[in-house]
């Protein structure tokens, strides 16, 4: 199953249905280019109409003078993928050194990641600085998000996690998602205030799901999760 934030490759003709079905020339020269360039889609959420053998995709362009992010969404036949990924995870971002990253991103970046893996937390990239590492080309300014995916194993990480990431949101812009299982996402600050802050179990938010948006309880979201240790495999 192909998941959102998921990167996916496509085969030629998966490419060659794509450039046929394109709105204009520019988006047509666009996509021939991530062709040409060997780059991948990014899968999100599913359209309500969308086909079971569809998968809903797009790409982000790296932002305008003015600022706005173009997006192209399309949809792919699982048989037009040639290969597929989960994001990258942010200690590779870390590792790559990306030149052109805002003052102070490298060194801040890299002390999030260090408490994280002595956590045993593993956080994944997706967003405008998963696009930049992915194609090279400049996504991020000195006003952009640095979006995290947060997939806890079991009751005690989630806290351990959200209480790092409200931490180091003192020295960086952190955003993103927690990851409870079955996909369904929820942002960590939306969750840390209604959780954490509120401590409310019976609070509701938003839920972005494979499919579809809903408001679930925290506490539904918490017990689905196993308790701590149960949920971690064996290093």
């Amino acid at each position: 199953m192909h998941e959102r934030h998921h990167l996916i490759w496509l085969t030629e003709a998966g490419w060659q249905r794509q450039l046929a079905q394109a709105v204009d020339a520019r988006q047509r020269e666009t996509m021939a280019h991530w062709q040409d360039s060997r780059w991948p889609l990014v899968v999100r959420r599913a359209d309500s109409d969308a086909a079971a053998d569809e998968i809903c995709a797009g790409i982000a362009l790296p932002p305008d003078a003015q600022g706005n992010k173009p997006r192209i969404a399309v949809r792919v036949k699982a048989a037009e993928v040639a290969a597929a990924r989960a994001p990258f995870p942010l200690r590779d971002i870390v590792a790559t050194r990306l030149p052109q990253l805002p003052p102070g991103w490298p060194s801040a970046m890299a002390d999030l990641q260090e408490q994280m893996a002595r956590a045993g937390i593993t956080l994944a990239v997706f967003g405008s600085l998963a696009w930049q590492a992915v194609t090279g080309q400049t996504y991020l300014r000195s006003t952009s998000d640095i979006d995290l995916l947060f997939q806890p194993t079991d009751r005690a990480q989630l806290e351990q996690g959200v209480r790092l990431l409200a931490y180091h949101a003192m020295f960086l812009p952190l955003d993103g998602e927690i990851v409870f299982p079955g996909g369904a996402a929820v942002s960590w600050k939306e969750w840390r205030q209604v959780a954490v802050l509120g401590g409310n179990a019976d609070g509701r938010v938003l839920v972005k799901g494979p499919a579809a948006v809903l408001l679930e309880r925290v506490g539904a979201l918490a017990a689905s999760l196993p308790a701590e240790g149960e949920g971690r495999c064996a290093a």
